[in-house]
Parts: C-alpha cells; structure tokens; sequence
C-alpha cells in the first residue's frame, strides 16, 4: 500500500498529539484521585456532624435513640425505635452535610418457600444539635405505609462513672404501702389495668380471654418523680413470666425467668439490651428474689440476691418503651404489666441529695 506523502508527514506529529493527551489525562487522574478520595474521607469524618448519641421523641408517642460512628471508611450505627432492643441498623450514610439516611430491615415469612425483607428509612436533617425527621415503610399487615416524624437532639457524653462512696442519701421512701395502689397510677389509662394488691404484694396479672379476644394491658408508674437514687425491692417471676423496672421511666431492668440461662442482655437484672450482667444469680421461678438498684450520673449498679452484677456501668441511652427522650429530667418508676404475671413487695427508694 503507497502512502501519500502528506499522511506520512503528518503520522507521527498525530501520534505525539495523541500521547500527549493520554499522558495529560493520566496525570490528572492520578494526582487528583488520591486529592477526592482525602476529601471524601475528610467529609465523612471531620465535617460529618451526624457522630455521636441522639435521642428523639417519634409522633404518635415513643422514644427513639441512634448512635452513629465511624468505623475505618465507612459508617455504622446502632438504632433503638420506640421497643425492643438496641440494634445494629442495615445501613446508614450521609446524603449531604446534613442530611442522613439509616435503613432497618425486618425479614417476614409469608409461607413455607416465600420470605419478605422489609425496609424502613428514616431521613434526619440535622439543624446542629438538633435533628428532625421522617422514618417510612409499609404496613405489615396489609398495603400502605406507615410515615412517622421524628424531633430530637444530639446527646452528651456519659461522662466519667461517679465515686458512689461520697453520696449522701435523703430520707427513704416507701413506695407501696401494701395496702392499696395509693401513689401509683397507670401510665395510659385507656388500657387495662393487671396490677392489684394481694397479701400485701402488688401483683400484676394480665389474664387474657379464652375466646381469642385480646386485651391491652399498661403499664404502672409513681406519682412521685426522681432524680438519682437508690431503688430496694423483692420480686417474684412465675416460670416463663416477664416484667420489668423502669428507673426514671428511661431505663428498664430486666424481670424475667432466665434461671439457668446463658449470660445475656436480656436476663434478669440486666439493664434491658445494653448492660450483660457479669453473672447469673437467678434463683428459680416462683422464689422470691431482691434486687438493689443505683443510678447516680447516668451510671447504674445492680445488687442482685446479693451479687453484684452491673457495678457502675455507663448507660449510653434509654431503652426499649422509655417514656421520655431527656435523660437529665426526673421520671417515675414504672413497672411493665403488659407482658406476665409477676409481684412485687417491700419497694423503698432513697433519693440522693
């Protein structure tokens, strides 16, 4: 094949322009990347303003708490939504400098072979230490979606655990009088009251119809509200039966028949999906148990038949069925009635001065 001059002339300069270019290109490419990358990192850590604890209050009543980190390149939350436990969220990210979106997913089994992943979003706008937002996701019973909105605002750090050996304490209160429900109301009075008082104990029984009908039982609060303090009382589980303690209305400790069960949040004594006691001093269903409660600073010791299981451990925020979202304002106590029979007797606080 015969060339024209003219290309043969042009065929290297052509070539040179060529490389140039892709030379050029790479260049750019390699010393910027390295420059997006930093400032990618930089966002999702110095300028993320979305790290650390917050805790909110969700529209139709509940409380909410999420703690966001940041783990090597990428970020993880924890979420606690109105009940239940504390858990690890599906995902969560930063849509812009103030605007984050966590994903929560529940897995519903429709019949033998079909399983359904259900995902909720909850988009929060941060306003600095004030967030709102909005968390979605389908009925689960049917078509539709529930929308729920959210206000709330950044949480400060426990701090460091408090010398319980310079509290003073006031005078004791005795909570129950052995007598009567004097002092005590229900938290929603629209529901069904279990609780009574038998032989000097309060107990609660939420029996419910033999015809299939359900009943909504609440739950029992003081009229008084506390501080910080120190919480005596004895309990007595039932086997299989489930309660719990809840001090200042934020956090609950555990009531429940785990006699002989593996170490775990969700065990008698516990601070309900957050603080693991550090052994099991269960006694068998049916025998009455004392439990000896501390809450000074956000800080809790359990005394449990004796033992110490939690010794001034740190709570990082409410859990599960809280009736506020500030942890620094007084509340009740309140005990669960809504799950099983359980009683109680000889409850007496001091309140710290």
């Amino acid at each position: 094949m015969v060339v024209p001059v003219s290309l043969v002339q042009y065929q290297i300069p052509l070539k040179h322009n060529i490389m140039k270019k892709l030379i050029t290109l790479i260049t750019i490419f390699l010393f910027t990347t390295p420059h997006l990358l930093a400032d990618n990192l930089k966002f999702s850590n110095s300028e993320n303003g979305f790290l650390g604890m917050w805790t909110f209050d969700i529209d139709g009543g509940g409380i909410g708490w999420l703690n966001v980190h940041q783990e090597g390149d990428y970020l993880d939350a924890e979420l606690l939504w109105i009940g239940g436990s504390v858990t690890p969220v599906s995902h969560v990210y930063l849509a812009d400098e103030n605007t984050l979106v966590v994903t929560r997913t529940n897995e519903v089994k429709r019949n033998d072979t079909r399983k359904h992943t259900i995902t909720s979003t909850l988009r929060i706008t941060r306003n600095g230490d004030e967030i709102t937002g909005t968390m979605t996701g389908p009925h689960w019973d049917g078509p539709g979606e529930n929308v729920s909105t959210i206000k709330g605002k950044r949480l400060a750090p426990v701090g460091p655990a408090p010398d319980l050996s310079q509290v003073k304490y006031g005078k004791k209160i005795k909570l129950f009088n052995g007598k009567n429900l004097n002092g005590w109301r229900p938290i929603d009075p629209k529901k069904a009251n279990g609780f009574k008082v038998e032989d000097g104990q309060l107990v609660n029984n939420p029996v419910q119809p033999k015809d299939g009908h359900h009943i909504s039982y609440g739950n029992l609060r003081t009229e008084q509200e506390f501080e910080d303090f120190n919480l005596k009382l004895e309990v007595n589980v039932p086997k299989g039966n489930n309660s719990g303690i809840y001090l200042r209305g934020l956090y609950e400790i555990q009531v429940v028949d785990s006699y002989g069960k593996p170490l775990d949040p969700h065990n008698m004594g516990a601070l309900y999906s957050r603080i693991t006691p550090s052994e099991g001093a269960e006694k068998p269903a049916g025998e009455w148990q004392t439990l000896d409660i501390t809450l000074v600073d956000r800080h809790v010791t359990v005394i449990f038949n004796g033992k110490k299981i939690i010794d001034n451990q740190p709570v990082d925020g409410p859990t599960g069925g809280a009736i506020s979202s500030d942890v620094f304002a007084p509340g009740p106590i309140y005990l669960q009635g809504d799950h099983g029979n359980v009683a109680y007797r000889n409850i007496v606080l001091t309140p710290v001065l």
